[in-house]
């Protein structure tokens, strides 16, 4: 009997609201913190004159932020676990809420740094545990389209936020990037109570890792802020001292994970075939996908002289090629299946970062855009295949660890691309003796994260042919056939 009611909140239950409602609501969520991020980016000299620092200072209010988002992000699932994913994704949205009137309350550095960890510890509860409430209420059979209509949102937001942001510093006071989160984030907090349906977790949540959580916090934490100082040409010294920490960390809790029945990460779970390719061969393909928003703005404006504005223009090319791939995705997954769609796109998609090596600033403007449309679109499908094709053989009650660990890898990968993209850039400016970065420095740049990615071509050809069928229905179109 108590197996039975073990297995009961099954995710087909056909109380739960349409699937759609649901990935659009934790679509807004993750649009909140989009656009939030990349508004702030954009205001980041204003505070830094209002708050009487240099601008390479600033940085610190986004490494506070990614800084709560490594801690906190491993122990995302089990917290959900153990209070429950909707009260855990509610409660998310007001802190950081909290957090956001603070950040626009302050007077000093120090306090928005303060403020922005506080509302990175929202920020890292909504992401995952918002994917949390997808795996467990959406049916596998609408897993794909239900990603596809949560991402949306999420790209809006990166559309909109350098605009919003180059306005509001421009006509209004840069505290209203902060100001603009709270009508949001009290529409999300309605609609989460409106709408999603409580899960409860199908086994009892185990007694927490304390000392595997502190191992991860720091590894994580060291590692992500020792990349992000490399990324923005600060002291290299601290960088490497930070990241030789982190990794000492991490080292250290893979040796004590696999000597634990219950991990706050389990690492266990790589010996699930879709899961472990997933990860590998997206991780690969994150680091290209990571370098690229650092190497872009670079190529755009030091290489080729173009203004910020003419530079933001093109940028935005890859988020509109990203939004639009959102409606062939799931058409093209049922059509050739996820093996299939992921070595041949896998490919292109990092072709596609190639050609920017050879992009000349007499190209013609529609020609650049047009090209970075393409290359937005090629990883947008790309990582919508991982994002869903990795949990396909996941055991329900496992579902939230792995979503953490799943998560927690894409914020470190994307970091290190970052990481890869300013090194690289740095070694091939010494061989030439440069001082500032040529066209030909990155040239080369791109050429070697394209590479990087392309290497994730031998895990993609490593999935089952019928990887994700289930999810695709790309097996009951053959069979039919």
């Amino acid at each position: 009997m108590s197996e039975e009611k073990v297995d009961a909140p099954a995710i087909s239950q056909p109380v739960f609201p349409d699937y759609r409602v649901i990935s659009l609501i934790v679509g807004c969520a993750i649009f909140l913190e989009q656009v939030d991020g990349t508004v702030l980016a954009t205001a980041l000299p204003t505070m830094a004159r209002d708050f009487q620092v240099s601008a390479p200072a600033m940085s610190v209010a986004v490494t506070s932020y990614l800084l709560a988002l490594a801690i906190l992000i491993p122990v995302s699932g089990t917290i959900a676990d153990r209070f429950g994913a909707k009260r855990v994704f509610n409660s998310s949205i007001i802190v950081f809420i909290i957090g956001s009137i603070l950040c626009s309350l302050t007077h000093s550095l120090p306090m928005m740094v303060a403020s922005r960890l506080l509302q990175g510890t929202g920020g890292a509860m909504m992401a995952p545990v918002g994917r949390l409430v997808i795996l467990r209420t959406v049916e596998r059979r609408h897993l794909i389209s239900s990603m596809t209509w949560t991402l949306m949102p999420a790209i809006l937001g990166t559309l909109a936020g350098p605009p919003l942001g180059g306005f509001i510093v421009e006509y209004l006071d840069w505290r209203w990037i902060f100001y603009i989160n709270v009508p949001i984030g009290v529409l999300g907090y309605w609609l989460v109570r409106r709408y999603i349906p409580v899960v409860e977790c199908a086994v009892r949540p185990s007694r927490f890792d304390w000392p595997g959580f502190a191992l991860c916090s720091i590894g994580l934490g060291c590692l992500l802020f020792g990349l992000e100082l490399i990324g923005e040409n600060t002291d290299l010294f601290h960088s490497v001292t930070l990241i030789s920490l982190g990794t000492a960390s991490l080292m250290t809790y893979v040796w004590y994970a696999k000597r634990r029945v219950d991990p706050v990460i389990d690492l266990t779970l790589l010996r699930i075939d879709s899961f472990r390719l997933s990860v590998i061969s997206g991780s690969l393909m994150r680091i290209t996908q990571g370098a690229q928003p650092f190497l872009l703005p670079l190529l755009f404006q030091i290489g080729f002289g173009f203004s910020a504005v003419r530079s933001g223009q093109l940028i935005l090319a890859t988020s509109l090629g990203a939004l639009l791939a959102r409606g062939f995705t799931t058409r093209i997954l049922r059509w050739v299946g996820y093996r299939r769609a992921m070595v041949y796109n896998g490919v292109l998609a990092s072709l596609g970062y190639a050609v920017c090596a050879f992009f000349q600033p007499t190209w013609p403007f529609w020609l650049m855009f047009g090209l970075l449309v393409c290359c937005g679109a090629f990883m947008s499908f790309q990582f919508a295949a991982y994002n869903t094709v990795a949990y396909e053989a996941v055991p329900t009650e496992r579902v939230s660890t792995a979503n953490s660990f799943y998560t927690t890898l894409q914020q470190l990968m994307l970091s290190i691309g970052v990481c890869c993209g300013a090194l690289i850039l740095k070694f091939t400016m010494a061989l030439a003796n440069n001082a500032e970065p040529s066209r030909l420095n990155f040239s080369a740049a791109f050429l070697i994260v394209t590479l990087i990615s392309l290497s994730s071509t031998r895990w993609h050809r490593a999935f089952a042919h019928d990887a994700g069928h289930e999810m695709s229905g790309h097996r009951q179109r053959s069979n039919d056939h």
